[in-house]
């Protein structure tokens, strides 16, 4: 079974009623990962995903908490010390930001094939991992 992996800024449109179109494509991504049992994210995503719910309060602390209890089916992540060592190098190699270097090395470590984000270039492939932007189409229509 094929493993698609999901960066924090598609968790959020997913659920922020006030993102419009990004709104709708992002919810249907995720109803699709849930369907087909393919989704997989890291702890990094799921903090980053509280915090920004804090900061930015597009959801409630109620919301949050649900959203992230129906995600426990999901494969997940916990990165180790050699992962970080893995990612930093990633970080100089890509020459990317250490937060994307680190999501990037989450994504292999679950060996999936495809990552969900806005934050890297579409289509762009790091070994067997291609960089998926949801919204690259809806843009550029």
């Amino acid at each position: 079974m094929s493993v698609e992996f999901v960066d924090t800024n598609i968790l959020i449109y997913g659920h922020d009623l006030r993102a419009g179109r990004k709104q709708e494509i992002a919810a249907a991504l995720l109803e699709r990962l849930f369907a087909s049992g393919t989704g997989a994210l890291s702890a990094q995503v799921l903090c980053e995903f509280f915090s920004a719910c804090e900061r930015k309060p597009r959801l409630s602390p109620e919301v949050a908490d649900s959203i992230v209890n129906e995600l426990r089916c999901w494969k997940l992540h916990s990165p180790e010390l050699s992962d970080l060592i893995a990612a930093w190098h990633l970080r100089q190699r890509y020459q990317i930001s250490w937060w994307d270097a680190l999501i990037l090395q989450s994504a292999q470590r679950v060996r999936a094939e495809v990552l969900w984000t806005e934050d890297l270039n579409d289509g762009q492939q790091y070994g067997q991992l291609t960089v998926r932007n949801p919204f690259a189409e809806a843009a550029s229509a």
